[in-house]
C-alpha cells in the first residue's frame, strides 16, 4: 500500500529524508498554501507534515476524507482542530523534545541581556558612542527563580539556573514530588506563594483553559518589587496589559517571545517600553531544534502509517510503556470484544450496553488504552465510520449510549492477561487472554470455558453437546466447503454437557457455512468472528 504525505511550512530536509526514504511513501513538498488552496488538494492525502503556519482547521479535516495523521513539528498544537481530529479519528503528533535546549538557551540569553543592558549597549556602541557609565547592569546569582511548570523545559531551565547560583522553586501540581527532588528543586504548593518570593518568574506550560489569564494583574501585583516576568511559552498565558501596566510600577522588566496576537501589532503598548526585551517567538528557532523537531515528527508520523504507532500522538490514550511491548495485549482486547459481541447476537442480543477491561499487573497503566482498543473491536463492522481507531473509538462508543468502565482490580495469576467482559439486556459474556510482549496474543477462556487458541484471521465459536462424532462432523463439513482449519480447541465443563468449540480457520466462512454447521446434529450455535487488520 503507498500513502501520500503532504509536507509544508518548510520542514527540515533532513525530516522529510526519512518519509521520502520508504517506497511505500510519496512525499510531495510544497510552500505553505492558502487555505482554499490546501482545502481544494487535501483529499489527496494520508498525512500533513507542517508547523504553525498552516492552520489544519475543521473543515480542513472533514475534507480530508483519506487522512490518517497531521504531524506538527513544533510542541504547540494550538493550530490544529484537536477536538475534531479526535472525533474523526485522525493522529495528533508533535515534536514536544526537539525544541527544548534551543528555548532554554534563549532564556538565559535574554535575561542577562536585559539585565546587562546588552541590546542598548550594543546599539550605542554602533551609534558610535560610549556610555559605560550608564549601563549598570545586575546579576543572575542569589536571585530567586520561580519556574510555573516543571516539565522538559522548566526542568532544563532550572537544572542551568542552579549552575548560575540561582534558588530555583516551582509549582507544578501534575508532576511528582520525586521529579522536584531529582531537580534539587523547592516544591511551592500554591501559585500565590510562588508569586510571592519569585525575583524573576518565567511560564513554562500549554496554553489551556486553565493556563489562559493564569499570570494575570492580580498574579503580577504579588511579584516583589523589581522582579522580571518571562513568557516563552504561549501568548495569552500572561496578560498583556496587566504586564504593560506592572512594568511601568514595580517590575523591573520582562522578557516576552510568544503573544496573545501574532504577529504583535507595530502600536503594541509592550514595544515602546524600554524596559522590555522582546523577540518575535524565536524559542525554538534554531538550526539544530528545527532539524529535532522534524526528524522526531517524520518518524512518528512514518511509524503510524506504515505500522499504527500510535504511542507518540497526542489524542490517543497513553499504552503506559512501549507500544511493542503493548501492542498485542491491544489486539487481543479488540479481538476479545468482537467475539464477545458475536456470542451475544448469537443468543439475542443485539445491542450493548456496557464494556468492562480488567487486566494483569504488567498492563495496569494501559487500562485505558486497553478500553479505547476494546470499544473498537465492539463496533468494528457495526458503524460506517471511515476511521474507527484507537483515537475516537471511546468517544463514538459512549455516544451510542455504552457504558465503558476499568475494574481496577488486577487478574492475579498473569501480568499480560486481559478480560473484556460486555453485557446487553439479561446476557453477559465475559472473554480472556493473554497478550505477552513479542508473542502472539491466545485467548484463555471464552465464557465459563477454558481455552487456548490464537484469534487470528477467522475463528468460529460453536456450542454443542459433548458427544462423540461432533468434532469429526464439524471437521469433515468444513473440508468439504474447503475451509481450512488452523486449530481447534473444544473444552467442556462436564462429561457429557454443554461444550464450546474454539476454531480458528484460514479465510472467510460464509453464512451459508454456518448455517450449515447449525444443522449439525448436537450443534446448538455458531458464531463467525472475522478479524479486522490495521
Amino acid at each position: 500500500m503507498t500513502y501520500r504525505v503532504l509536507v509544508t511550512d518548510e520542514i527540515d530536509a533532513e525530516g522529510v529524508a526519512l518519509l521520502s526514504a520508504d517506497p511505500r511513501i510519496v512525499v510531495d513538498e510544497v510552500p505553505t498554501l492558502p487555505k482554499d488552496e490546501l482545502l481544494a488538494r487535501i483529499a489527496d492525502y494520508d498525512a500533513i507534515v507542517g508547523r504553525s503556519a498552516t492552520k489544519i482547521s475543521a473543515d480542513l479535516l472533514e475534507k480530508a476524507r483519506k487522512l490518517k495523521v497531521v504531524g506538527r513539528a513544533g510542541v504547540g498544537v494550538d493550530n490544529i482542530a484537536l477536538e475534531r481530529a479526535t472525533s474523526l479519528g485522525v493522529a495528533v503528533i508533535n515534536a514536544p523534545a526537539g525544541n527544548t535546549i534551543a528555548v532554554v538557551e534563549l532564556f538565559f540569553g535574554a535575561i542577562i541581556s536585559l539585565l546587562r543592558h546588552i541590546p542598548r549597549a550594543d546599539t550605542s556602541m554602533h551609534a558610535g558612542k560610549w556610555e559605560r557609565s550608564g549601563l549598570l547592569g545586575s546579576e543572575l546569582k542569589g536571585r530567586t527563580l520561580g519556574i510555573v511548570g516543571l516539565g522538559r523545559i522548566g526542568g532544563e531551565v532550572a537544572t542551568r539556573a542552579r549552575a548560575f547560583g540561582m534558588n530555583v522553586v516551582a509549582y507544578d501540581p501534575y508532576i511528582a514530588q520525586s521529579r522536584f527532588e531529582a531537580l534539587r528543586v523547592q516544591e511551592v504548593k500554591s501559585l500565590d506563594a510562588l508569586l510571592e518570593q519569585s525575583d524573576v518568574l518565567t511560564v513554562h506550560t500549554p496554553l489551556t483553559d486553565e493556563t489562559k489569564g493564569m499570570i494575570g494583574k492580580r498574579e503580577i501585583a504579588r511579584l516583589p518589587q523589581r522582579s522580571i516576568v518571562v513568557n516563552m511559552a504561549r501568548g495569552g498565558i500572561v496578560d498583556e496589559k496587566g504586564l504593560v501596566e506592572a512594568l511601568g510600577k514595580h517590575l523591573l522588566g520582562a522578557v516576552v517571545d510568544a503573544y496573545e496576537k501574532e504577529p504583535l501589532a507595530a502600536d503594541h503598548p509592550l514595544r515602546s517600553l524600554p524596559n522590555v526585551l522582546l523577540t518575535p517567538h524565536i524559542g525554538a528557532s534554531t538550526t539544530e531544534a528545527q532539524r529535532n523537531v522534524a526528524v522526531d515528527v517524520c518518524m512518528a508520523v512514518r511509524d503510524a502509517l506504515l505500522s499504527g504507532e500510535l504511542s507518540r500522538s497526542i489524542n490517543v490514550a497513553d499504552v503506559g510503556g512501549q507500544w511493542a511491548d503493548v501492542e498485542p495485549a491491544l489486539t487481543l482486547a479488540r479481538r476479545a470484544a468482537a467475539v464477545g459481541r458475536a456470542i451475544l447476537a448469537t443468543q439475542g442480543t443485539r445491542a450493548v450496553q456496557r464494556i468492562d477491561v480488567r487486566s494483569g499487573s504488567a498492563l495496569s497503566a494501559a487500562k485505558s488504552a486497553l478500553l479505547a482498543s476494546a470499544a473498537r473491536g465492539l463496533l468494528e463492522g457495526t458503524v460506517e465510520q471511515e476511521r474507527l481507531n484507537l483515537i475516537n473509538a471511546r468517544t463514538m462508543a459512549e455516544t451510542r449510549g455504552i457504558d465503558l468502565s476499568i475494574t481496577e482490580t488486577p487478574i492475579q495469576d498473569n501480568p499480560y492477561a486481559v478480560e473484556v467482559r460486555l453485557s446487553g439486556g439479561m446476557q453477559e459474556i465475559a472473554v480472556a487472554g493473554t497478550a505477552q510482549p513479542g508473542a502472539a496474543a491466545r485467548f484463555t477462556r471464552i465464557g465459563a470455558f477454558h481455552v487456548d487458541i490464537q484469534p487470528r484471521d477467522t475463528l468460529l465459536i460453536l456450542t454443542n453437546n459433548d458427544v462423540p462424532g461432533v468434532i469429526g462432523r464439524v471437521g469433515t463439513l468444513l473440508g468439504e466447503a474447503g475451509v481450512n482449519i488452523a486449530e481447534y480447541h473444544q473444552a467442556r465443563l462436564a462429561q457429557g454437557g454443554q461444550a464450546l468449540a474454539a476454531v480458528s480457520v484460514d479465510g472467510d466462512v460464509s453464512e451459508a457455512i454456518r448455517e450449515s454447521l447449525l444443522s449439525l446434529p448436537d450443534v446448538s450455535s455458531a458464531a463467525v468472528v472475522c478479524f479486522h487488520s490495521g
